[in-house]
């Protein structure tokens, strides 16, 4: 299921749209990084590229951080 999820960044709010098994890999990232949701949510926002939707931008750091640990745990 996708799932709109409305957040403050840099003190506007904005929206994006995510499936839910995304949603929960970022809540995991944020966990492990000991970060809030929004914190996390904000560093990605302030490192894609301004023709980058938000949510693309979030699927993309899901999937590399998926990525990185995939070849941490299989050297």
């Amino acid at each position: 299921m996708v799932s709109k999820i409305s957040v403050t960044l840099h003190g506007h709010r904005t929206s994006f749209s995510l499936e839910d098994e995304f949603l929960a890999a970022l809540k995991d990232i944020a966990g492990r990084r000991g970060l809030s949701l929004a914190s996390l949510i904000a560093d990605v926002d302030d490192q894609r590229a301004d023709s980058d939707n938000l949510s693309s931008a979030l699927r993309v750091f899901v999937l590399r951080d998926a990525q990185a640990r995939n070849g941490a745990e299989n050297p």
